[in-house]
């Protein structure tokens, strides 16, 4: 699910002139402003902007609880309708989780709802409990340098440290799910195989927990492939097993490359599961 970062119009289009539960429009400029059509955009969609801009430099940490619609309101000088309406976008997007009687907090990847919402395979009945918890093997993790194709996915250049790591997933004992994932070597400086074997949750929730990097959408490229002779021995099959190749880019905040994922999907017990909106 893509994430749009609205465009934040000029600051003093948040005052409150404008229609706050509405969701008005900014205050246009005067006749002697440049002849360009400015862009404007609804002042809820303002204060998403402001929000975001909140999360992506860390005045909010993953799983904390943020101010309350009153306070951004008085905050942001506009009516708490108007803030509402931008958490509930922001909600949406799974950026913000709403809890009953206790506020609003920051999404993480360790909450049950989210931690695998970017993992479509489901298993054949649809029943994505059924199997549990995938079991893990990491089978290598290693530092490189980016190839032209890594380094266009991450926006690096050609030659930049990256993490690359390979690890196969099983459910009921049954290799499924063939991972290789690189990721930018600065922000995830000190990962580790052993890190990573000896934590049992998500791994988008170590990310958040251990080096302060959230995932918050993804982009996939899909096609049906036959593996090579490695794949065919990490996930036990033939040469002529048809499997799903599954290209991942995934972003933090202000759409910045974080992670590189090329996965391979057995589909014998499982299928690949998207909802259209």
């Amino acid at each position: 699910m893509a994430v749009t970062h609205p465009l934040f119009n000029d600051p003093v289009a948040i005052s409150p002139t404008a229609d706050p539960v509405s969701g008005g429009q900014a205050v246009a400029p005067s006749a002697a402003a440049p002849q360009a059509t400015p862009a404007f955009s609804p002042l809820y969609q303002q204060i998403k902007a402001l929000l975001l801009q909140s999360l992506e430099s860390g005045e909010w940490k993953s799983g904390a609880a943020i101010p309350s619609e009153q306070e951004l309101a008085t905050r942001f000088k506009v009516s708490q309708g108007t803030v509402r309406k931008a958490i509930d976008e922001l909600s949406i997007d799974n950026l913000l989780v709403r809890r009953q009687g206790k506020g609003t907090f920051v999404a993480t990847h360790a909450e049950r709802q989210v931690q695998y919402r970017f993992l479509k395979l489901v298993p054949e009945h649809g029943d994505a409990n059924r199997d549990g918890r995938a079991q893990r093997q990491i089978v290598e993790c290693k530092r490189a340098r980016a190839s032209s194709e890594v380094a266009r996915g991450l926006g690096l250049r050609p030659g930049d440290a990256v993490l690359q790591v390979r690890r196969v997933l099983s459910f009921s004992a049954c290799p499924t799910i063939l991972e290789d994932i690189w990721l930018p070597g600065t922000p995830f400086k000190g990962l580790t195989a052993e890190r990573l074997r000896n934590d049992d949750g998500p791994m988008y929730a170590l990310f958040e927990r251990e080096f302060d990097v959230r995932m918050v959408r993804a982009e996939e490229k899909i096609r049906a492939v036959l593996p090579d002779a490695t794949q065919m021995e990490l996930l036990v099959v033939t040469s002529s097993t048809p499997l799903l190749s599954v290209e991942r880019i995934a972003y933090t905040y202000n759409d910045a490359p974080m992670e590189m994922r090329q996965c391979l999907y057995l589909t014998s017990n499982h299928y690949y599961r998207n909802e259209l909106h």
